[in-house]
Order: structure tokens, then sequence, then C-alpha cells
């Protein structure tokens, strides 16, 4: 880590020792933007449905925890998500395939029997957060497409998104990991309406 970098990240964790410092609230989901004219998408043929994601034990809780580079994760006691991480993840994921497939999450509520069900569920095997370099998400990740005959189909895939952060604060790396989660869903809702079409479609 270059000096000035590691210079102002131990500044950044200086900060978890001061009980007076106030507590900061971070979330995975972007602000909402007004839909651009002829960009909205064509709605997918299918209902969707996406499943409580798996998380690392190890950062799977409120407060954010970064790695450092001796191989050291830290937890940042006044800066936390605004959920714990799995639950922010899935509803920031959730979220931006809404948007490109044009459907809503039916989680957890009634669905039509004469429309096909997408199912998504997805493992994330890694949530890395380097303030000053880099956040990456390495996801192993499944589709399910049942029809109304109640035949199954299931694609298996992986995925792994590194994206570079601007500047060394969190603000910074929580957008990062936004640019994440957005990358995600579009190689997912991508591969979804390919292999819907076409069952022969593979992973992206």
């Amino acid at each position: 880590m270059k000096p000035v970098k590691g210079l102002i990240l131990s500044s950044l964790l200086g900060l978890v020792a001061c009980s007076s410092a106030p507590v900061h609230y971070y979330t995975l989901q972007p602000a909402v933007l007004p839909v651009a004219a002829g960009a909205a998408r064509a709605a997918a043929p299918f209902q969707l449905e996406v499943m409580p994601v798996g998380m690392p034990a190890q950062v799977d809780q409120s407060e954010l925890v970064i790695r450092q580079n001796n191989g050291r994760l830290a937890i940042l006691d006044n800066d936390r998500w605004s959920a714990a991480l799995g639950d922010e993840f899935q509803l920031a994921l959730s979220g931006q395939l809404e948007q490109a497939l044009g459907v809503r999450d039916l989680h957890g509520l009634p669905l039509a029997p004469e429309q096909p069900v997408l199912q998504l569920r997805a493992d994330v095997r890694r949530f890395e957060s380097v303030p000053g370099y880099y956040a990456l998400v390495d996801m192993v990740w499944s589709l399910k497409l049942q029809g109304p005959d109640h035949k199954e189909r299931v694609l298996n895939c992986g995925s792994q998104v590194r994206q570079t952060t601007g500047t060394v604060d969190l603000a910074s790396l929580v957008q990062a990991h936004q640019q994440v989660i957005a990358r995600l869903a579009m190689a997912i809702a991508g591969a979804a309406r390919r292999w819907a079409a076409d069952p022969a479609a593979g992973c992206p």
C-alpha cells in the first residue's frame, strides 16, 4: 500500500477506537433516478423471485468490514450498513434485477399459476472491501425456471466482479460495491432472458 493511502487508512481505522465518533450508515441500494425516455426495458416473459442471498459469516453483519494489506480484517464499529450485509445485498440485487428485467420481485408474495417463474439463488463466496483500491464480489448463482406445467430446468453459473474505487473514503468504496451489484444484475438478467428463450443458452 502506498505510504499516503496507508496513512489515510490508518487514520480511518483510528476512528474505531473513538467511542464519541458519530455513527455513519451506508446502503448498497443506489439512489432512484428518473428513467430516461426510451430507456425502459421490455418486461421479461416470466415472474421473478429473488431468494435470500448467502454471505460469508465474517462480513455478514451491520458493521463495515474492510480488508487490510497485511491480511487482517478491520471491523468499523462507527460505519455500518443500514441492515445486515446479506439483507442489504439481496435488496440491492433485487432492485437492480427489477430494472433490468422490467418485472417486480415477488419473493414471499402469491405467484400467478399461469405464468412461468424464474427463481434466483445466489451465494456470495467473497465480499472484499479495500478502501482506496477496490470492491470485489465473487458469487455463485443459479436460475430455476418453472413453467405452468410445473416442469423445471436449472442453470448454474458463477461471476466475479471487481470495481476500483476513486478515493480512499468509505463513500467511494460503497459506491464501488453498488456498481459491482449493478454489473452482476446486468449479467444475470441478460443470461435469464437468453436462457428463458433458448434452453441451450449458457452462462454469461
